[in-house]
């Protein structure tokens, strides 16, 4: 049960949302820039960001969805699935570029404490051709996933246990975003 009155069986950040609109608005909005704006990482690559700082923050209801929303990104197939429950368990065997493992070096750091990403973890990922903008931008994902996974916990928001669940949330994100109206009708099966 939700600390707060937050309406019962709208899960994790939706029904966050509907508490407090206004808030939910610009958090949508960045979430939208975020992990599918223009950007020379993919999607894909984005969500996974989340989904792997979700992880590490032990965020159930983010991890999974925004794995899903990876997974759609790539394609849904099984093996997307797979990749991205590697990328979140061990990266270090995940298929992925030398960039994007630098890049996630990074955001386990942020995730850690902002201090204690170093000039070091910024040229390793230089070295692996990422770029400013890509570095920004994994610092912004992973910092903003620590407020979402906070105010998703922090809140004790309802979360589906199983994993089936939240297919349907990762699809609609891959799809159609963050910054969709959500229909009364809906919101009980929305992210």
């Amino acid at each position: 049960m939700a600390h707060i009155g937050i309406p019962e069986g709208i899960p994790g950040i939706v029904g966050a949302y509907t508490f407090r609109p206004e808030t939910a608005k610009p958090m949508r909005e960045l979430a939208e820039i975020l992990l599918r704006g223009p950007s020379t990482l993919t999607s894909a690559e984005r969500e996974g960001i989340a989904a792997f700082v979700s992880s590490r923050n032990g965020c159930r209801f983010c991890q999974l969805s925004h794995s899903s929303a990876a997974a759609e990104h790539r394609g849904g197939a099984e093996a997307d699935y797979e990749w991205v429950e590697t990328l979140n368990t061990d990266p270090s065997t995940a298929e992925i570029s030398g960039k994007m493992r630098a890049l996630l070096q990074i955001a386990a750091k942020v995730r850690e404490g902002g201090k204690n990403v170093t000039q070091d973890d910024i040229a390793a990922a230089r070295a692996q051709h990422a770029t400013d903008l890509e570095i920004h931008d994994t610092v912004l994902i992973a910092a903003a996933f620590c407020m979402y996974n906070r105010y998703v916990d922090g809140l004790a928001t309802w979360q589906p246990e199983d994993f089936a669940s939240y297919r349907p949330m990762g699809k609609r994100l891959a799809h159609e975003g963050y910054v969709r109206n959500i229909p009364e009708a809906d919101k009980a099966n929305a992210r």
